[in-house]
């Protein structure tokens, strides 16, 4: 067991091309988003592991005697099924929650207890800590908030229990695992995600174990060889949707036109193609047509979108607003309302960024000037953080 302060972030994730298409064989490519979540894993020796994730107010600590007399060998082995409902029940009488606990904050305690109890069990004895976790992402967006979660979990509990080394070097402030490492942080967050969603794809967890940008096509994924990292601004509208539902009226409108609806999913499908082309090309020497061309391809991706019936008035304000300062954004994600991005060339002044967040959040949206293209989970020296999140780990 490793004995020091371990510090941990992992990124969030947008769908920057092929929404929906990839439900019906098509590539969609997801990039890591550089808002970030933060874990503070503190060891120590007083019986107890405590968990505080202050974005959603759960505060809980256990025994670690008590948890040592649960039966976990329903948990399996790293390859071995997800846990089955009968077993996260199991998990539960460990967890013991109150009454009015939401379920957002139960299942991101039960998979804590299930990252917890499925890694430490092969100690002598289950360790005693306390974790703390902070994101910048806001949940239940599609911004991958959830696979963060969990693949910071994944990594600072295999990395404390000695199961993959600590990258962090002296004269170090940030590192990331190698390569079979990352694939075992990725394992066990796939677990994590699948605790909290059922049946996850696996891409979010993906790209936020390694970052830079992932293609995604019936259940293959591969990473993009160095992917610029692009500047964006992420506009939240808050305007609730239900992904099941927007998925099932583009099934309905697919049955209902099919000679329309196959050849926008090809379009679609050629967007995405186009784009990881021009990210392949922009790695090496980015030119100010490849960024007009990715804009071009924002602009189409949008129309199609809207074709399919996945888009939302809010999400039309967002790019009417946009375009009015002369930048191009798109939805991600479901669409329905939910989250859109807007592409920053390099170019592009700081009073127009400033103007048009001002305009965004003038019409009730949230809105971040981050970038996609960022790396994947690292380790920390805590003075390599800003203030805020030193500040939002250490409880303040």
């Amino acid at each position: 067991m490793l004995s020091d302060v371990l510090l941990v972030s992992a990124p969030g994730k947008v769908i920057l091309h092929g929404e929906h298409a990839v439900v019906h064989g098509k590539v969609a490519l997801a990039v890591a988003l550089n808002l970030r979540t933060f874990l503070q894993l503190q060891p120590h020796s007083n019986g107890k592991v405590g968990l505080n994730l202050p974005n959603i107010g759960v505060k809980q600590e256990w025994d670690v005697a008590r948890l040592q007399l649960l039966d976990t060998s329903f948990l399996g082995e790293r390859d071995g099924p997800a846990p089955t409902p009968e077993q996260v029940e199991k998990l539960k009488e460990g967890a013991g929650f109150s009454e009015d606990c939401a379920v957002t904050e139960r299942l991101a305690v039960l998979a804590f207890l299930y990252l917890y109890l499925s890694i430490c069990r092969k100690q002598r004895a289950l360790p005693s800590l306390d974790i703390v976790v902070w994101s910048e992402l806001p949940t239940g967006a599609g911004l991958g908030s959830s696979a963060a979660y969990s693949v910071c979990l994944a990594a600072a509990l295999l990395t404390t229990c000695e199961e993959i080394p600590n990258p962090l070097r002296d004269g170090d402030c940030v590192s990331r695992w190698a390569k079979e490492d990352l694939e075992l942080i990725n394992k066990w967050a796939f677990r994590g995600e699948r605790v909290i969603h059922g049946s996850p794809s696996g891409v979010d967890n993906a790209v936020s174990t390694w970052g830079g940008a992932l293609r995604y096509q019936q259940g293959q994924i591969s990473s993009l060889k160095r992917p610029p990292a692009l500047k964006i601004l992420l506009t939240n509208t808050k305007v609730p949707r239900s992904t099941k539902a927007l998925v099932a009226g583009v099934r309905s409108k697919m049955i209902k036109f099919p000679a329309i609806m196959a050849p926008l999913l090809t379009s679609i499908d050629a967007i995405t193609l186009e784009c990881e082309r021009v990210l392949g090309e922009m790695a090496a020497d980015p030119a100010p047509e490849q960024y007009h061309v990715l804009e071009e391809l924002i602009d189409m991706n949008q129309h199609h979108l809207n074709a399919l019936g996945v888009g939302h008035a809010s999400l039309d304000r967002l790019c009417q607003v946009t375009m009015a300062h002369g930048l191009h954004s798109k939805l991600t994600g479901a669409g329905g309302g939910g989250c859109g991005i807007t592409l920053l060339k390099p170019d592009v002044e700081q009073p127009v960024v400033e103007a048009t967040k001002q305009a965004l959040t003038g019409c009730g949206f949230d809105c971040w000037e981050t970038s996609i293209g960022a790396p994947g989970v690292s380790v920390h020296l805590a003075a390599s953080l800003d203030a805020p999140v030193r500040q939002a780990l250490a409880g303040l």
